[in-house]
């Protein structure tokens, strides 16, 4: 009786969270933009089809036209055509190592929020002194020690940035923790594994799952930041990052075709998910529907 009690209200929440969602306008632009985003990324290629490995000197910086909207950067390629492969390395790579993130940090945290004492006590000096590192710090040393590719940086970016979710997750499974259901399974003989997997975790979806869209959106500048500084994906790959980084000196001659488009998608998608963030914290927030 007690679980009936205890879950109920958590899945009746559900259909009044997707609703307070959706008037939050701001978070439902968000979805649009990054979904639009999506679709040009990966679906503009196959109309806009172009050839993003060989160089064409005939065709170098050229101003944007009929034949290519966005001009042409230094080597020939168009430049449309490499916001869109640029942006799917951006993309894919933030995303997954935003989830991975959160992954880790979610596992770490609800063990060491369930377990408590001494080995709660371990685990948190191991997320306080890997908080007192820069992220970027690390992923910069990391990255020009061994030139990662996309997954390299995935990997990294994961294992930077899953600090801050352990801690949210943490404090969230203290609460959760002695909820009734939680030790009626335990007085039963249930493991703490399966109090974790069945209990906790499921009710601590909305912390992970807005933990995760922030990790998203941090994700993707961090791999701008690096590759901006040419320690990102190399050539002939590239992200929206590598594309600043190319078109910066460009821009001083006037060709602010280089600069601005990657510059404004860069904006544009880290603000669009921090706006979903947010819209999914409000969602979420019990406190807040009065």
């Amino acid at each position: 009786m007690s679980t009936l009690t205890e879950t109920v209200p958590v899945t009746s929440r559900r259909p009044l969270s997707v609703r307070r969602f959706a008037r939050n306008r701001t978070a439902v632009a968000g979805v649009v933009v990054v979904v639009l985003f999506l679709l040009f990324c990966f679906a503009g290629p196959l109309l806009h089809a172009t050839d993003q490995t060989h160089t064409d000197l005939s065709q170098v910086n050229l101003r944007p036209d009929g034949a290519h909207w966005l001009g042409t950067d230094a080597v020939g390629h168009d430049e449309l055509g490499r916001l869109m492969y640029g942006g799917r390395v951006s993309l894919l790579v933030g995303l997954a190592a935003g989830v991975l993130a959160t992954v880790i940090g979610t596992l770490w945290g609800a063990v060491a929020g369930y377990a408590g004492g001494w080995v709660d006590a371990v685990m948190m000096r191991v997320v306080d002194a890997g908080i007192a590192i820069p992220a970027l710090f690390i992923l910069l040393v990391v990255s020009a020690i061994s030139n990662p590719g996309p997954l390299g940086l995935v990997l990294i970016l994961g294992l930077v940035s899953w600090l801050v979710p352990s801690r949210l997750v943490r404090a969230e499974t203290l609460t959760l923790k002695n909820r009734d259901y939680v030790l009626t399974l335990r007085a039963i003989g249930g493991t703490h594994g399966r109090a974790i997997l069945r209990h906790v975790l499921p009710n601590s979806v909305s912390t992970i799952v807005v933990a995760a869209t922030f990790q998203v959106a941090d994700a993707i500048l961090l791999v701008a930041y690096v590759s901006y500084l040419g320690l990102g994906v190399q050539p002939p790959r590239t992200d929206w990052g590598g594309m600043l980084s190319a078109g910066l000196t460009a821009a001083y001659s006037g060709r602010w075709w280089l600069i601005v488009p990657p510059g404004l998608a860069i904006i544009l998608v880290v603000c669009a998910f921090n706006a979903i963030g947010d819209g999914l914290r409000d969602a979420f927030d019990v406190r807040g529907r009065g």
